[in-house]
């Protein structure tokens, strides 16, 4: 084998990992039982924050 035949492949090899990992992620986002928490996660920043405890000096 070659050193172009060995990059051809692993070119190959690299650009279906992504495709793959690309459309498992394009599932995961989309999957139904994940709606709920997303749309907590989305409504995070618009919470108020919660009150910092005083410190007690002593």
């Amino acid at each position: 084998m070659t050193y172009e035949q060995v990059a051809s492949i692993t070119q190959v090899a690299a650009l279906l990992f992504f495709v793959a990992l690309f459309v498992g992620v394009l599932i995961y986002a989309f999957w139904p039982g994940n709606k709920k928490a997303f749309e907590e996660a989305a409504r995070l920043p618009l919470e108020k924050d919660p009150e910092p405890d005083q410190e007690k000096d002593g």
